[in-house]
């Protein structure tokens, strides 16, 4: 599968800086992130399209207010979105400048009109949250434009995952992702449960990944030795710009070990693979074979005294001992000689 110019088939892990509300309503901030992504190494930068309108009611009823022990406890909801959402008048400068710079940029959309909006664009990827991974239109409605989607599944039964890759597929839309995600922020280490992330690629038959919530660097670099051929990150320029994902988000030098970790993490991996290079045989002098440990008179007795396994390796191979012991020497052998 192909997301924009990247081959996830050959290129590695596709690894997507989210901006979410990380641009503190400032276009330029935004500008900045983008440019800090594609220099740090970042193959996507992720924006989301949506206004709050979109979201939610503006209501002060209590069903309206969020709580559960989150970093957004009494809070609006309405008024949580209205500050996160990313102003629809930046796309077109958004999108022209990640693509003057060569970075993809793609967006998560909550409805049919603003997948209207992003299709103006030409958007090559779409993602949907968490959140409206319940929204089978949305989801139909995105999948139909043919593009690449991308599933998190936050909050989703298994049946509700499946039920998304199938309307995909009944679109004709077979370029599925789907991310290993915990809907909490930030993310506990003990709800992760990474090991899903196969689990997820086995039982959808699709390609899976990991969006992450948690603090740090670690879980990303679990996720891709566990399979993961996506990572999705929240990304903030510096977390002085505070806002309702700073808290979470990692900044240019934490993005940047992240990366090169993941990179590191990839070269470790390698492939399946038992032949024997020529560094691999050049690397056996150093291992064990046959030689004579004592002086050996023609007629005596092959014993574990006078032959040992012992390094280097340029003698006879040890699996041998055992077939030699308690046979007659036919020569003379010297200390040291190879067997």
């Amino acid at each position: 599968m192909k997301l924009d110019n990247f081959d996830l088939n050959k290129d590695g892990t596709y690894i997507i800086a989210e901006l979410s509300a990380n641009h503190g309503g400032n276009l330029q901030i935004a500008l900045d992130t983008i440019k800090a992504a594609k220099e740090i190494g970042a193959n996507a930068i992720k924006i989301q399209t949506f206004t709050a309108d979109e979201h939610t009611l503006d209501s002060d009823k209590d069903d309206f207010i969020v709580k559960g022990g989150t970093l957004w406890d009494g809070r609006k909801i309405y008024d949580l979105y209205d500050e996160a959402h990313l102003p629809w008048e930046w796309h077109k400068q958004i999108f022209d400048y990640a693509k003057e710079i060569g970075i993809t940029c793609f967006s998560a959309p909550v409805s049919k009109k603003s997948v209207d909006f992003l299709e103006t664009f030409n958007v090559p990827i779409y993602k949907i949250a968490s959140f409206e991974i319940t929204d089978y239109e949305l989801i139909r409605y995105m999948a139909s434009k043919g593009k690449p989607v991308i599933l998190s599944t936050g909050i989703a039964s298994i049946d509700e995952i499946q039920d998304a890759v199938d309307i995909c597929r009944s679109e004709g839309n077979n370029n599925i992702i789907v991310l290993k995600c915990t809907s909490a922020y930030p993310a506990p280490l003990d709800e992760a449960n990474l090991k899903t992330i196969k689990n997820i690629a086995e039982t959808f038959g699709v390609v899976s990944g990991f969006s992450d919530h948690t603090l740090g660097i670690t879980a990303p670099i679990v996720a891709v030795s566990l399979g993961a051929k996506v990572i999705e990150k929240h990304f903030i320029l510096d977390k002085s710009i505070g806002g309702p994902d700073a808290g979470f988000s990692l900044d240019k030098r934490e993005f940047s070990e992240m990366i090169k970790v993941v990179r590191d993490t990839e070269e470790l991996l390698g492939r399946i693979d038992y032949s024997m290079s020529e560094k691999k045989k050049h690397s056996r002098r150093f291992s064990r074979s046959l030689y004579v440990a004592k002086d050996i008179q023609k007629g005596d007795v092959f014993t574990e005294e006078n032959i040992r396994s012992v390094r280097p390796g340029y003698g006879m191979h040890p699996k041998y001992l055992k077939d030699i012991l308690g046979k007659r020497a036919e020569k003379n052998y010297m200390f040291g000689d190879r067997f």
